[in-house]
């Protein structure tokens, strides 16, 4: 190697160690960017419906996200708030119905194996009282200190999330007010002979991005509303709630919707273990139609994921970005695919032409 790609090769390195540094802000500007990118989304529907010009476009677009935000904080976050601290009440009463049902399963068993006997089990009834309060005034302040000390501590966390998220807010209005600049700016970073080809993809992961947020969105809805129609027919309580959740948490492709059954799984256990099983069942129908109807139908023009890929995204973005990594898993996935389909695989290894060696 010339010292000139020594040079390079150094430079590179650095430049990777140093986003490595800044990932918390790198995840941020993503996020930015994705907001942007919905924004954007909307803005090009609003042109193509109206026939206006940009400027107007975005104003109707953050009219119409103001709109539904008044509506959501009006009509649809108290009840939400009222019943999901409810529903965060029974989850511990579920939880204890639980293993009491558990044990008297296993006490049963115990007496069918061997025999007639008190059919107790020692071993179950200590672990169930391990989680009582203790006794000991001393050992009670000091859970009650670092009661206090973790409070703080969420206190803090919450704080740097509220900063987090207008910073992610304040970054996405300015990309979406100019985004044809912003994008300019980042293409300059690269050799002037590979610009023109890099704008097509990222143009290309635009476009990736804006199908992906228009199918989520009409997912989650039906998905939120199947939940809603369904719960309400088995007559279970903290329908809003319930329903909410699993349109939210259908964002988050294979944990969420395992997330979105415990909690109505929960309610409909202090009413009657027959509902419990019935809301397990509608869950899993719900995510079948999701899966098998209505995402094939209105992601048609998306890039296809893999489930495993998918999955796999999700646990190492995870463990590289924290809890906003798991929640961008499936956007960074979509990007990523689009960048290695288009740069490793049709720039890269199609145009690999193996040496012809001489017999």
């Amino acid at each position: 190697m010339t010292f000139a790609q020594w040079l390079g090769l150094i430079a590179l390195v650095a430049a990777l160690m140093l986003l490595w540094s800044l990932r918390e802000a790198v995840i941020l500007l993503f996020a930015a960017i994705v907001l942007a990118m919905a924004l954007c989304t909307l803005v090009g529907a609003i042109r193509k419906r109206l026939g206006c010009g940009r400027p107007i476009a975005l104003l109707l677009a953050l009219a119409t996200v103001l709109v539904v935000l008044v509506v959501a904080a009006t009509a649809i976050i108290p009840p939400f708030v009222d019943q999901f601290g409810q529903l965060l009440n029974k989850l511990p009463q579920a939880w204890s119905l639980l293993l009491e049902m558990l044990q008297r399963a296993m006490e049963a068993g115990s007496r069918m194996i061997y025999g007639a006997s008190d059919g107790g089990l020692p071993w179950l009834n200590d672990s169930l009282r391990r989680g009582s309060l203790p006794e000991d005034p001393g050992s009670l302040v000091s859970s009650l200190s670092g009661g206090a000390l973790r409070l703080v501590g969420w206190a803090g966390n919450l704080g740097a999330g509220l900063l987090q998220t207008l910073f992610v807010v304040a970054v996405a209005l300015m990309i979406a007010v100019q985004p044809t600049a912003y994008r300019e700016v980042l293409l300059l970073l690269l050799p002037s002979f590979y610009r023109r080809r890099a704008r097509e993809v990222v143009l290309q992961c635009g476009e990736a991005l804006s199908a992906w947020m228009v199918g989520v969105l009409i997912s989650s809805l039906c998905v939120g509303t199947l939940a809603a129609i369904g719960l309400s027919l088995l007559g279970v309580k903290l329908v809003a709630a319930n329903a909410v959740l699993a349109g939210l948490l259908n964002v988050i492709p294979n944990v969420g919707p395992t997330l979105s059954t415990l909690f109505p799984m929960s309610v409909a256990l202090l009413d009657d273990p027959w509902k419990a099983a019935a809301v397990l069942v509608l869950y899993v129908l719900v995510q079948n139609l999701e899966s098998y109807l209505i995402t094939p139908s209105v992601m048609h023009h998306q890039l296809k994921l893999l489930p495993g890929l998918t999955l796999s995204a999700q646990l190492v973005f995870t463990l590289l970005f924290g809890p906003l990594g798991l929640l961008l898993a499936l956007p960074l996935a979509v990007c990523l695919q689009v960048i290695v389909r288009e740069l490793l695989i049709h720039d890269i290894l199609d145009r690999w032409k193996p040496r012809r060696f001489m017999p």
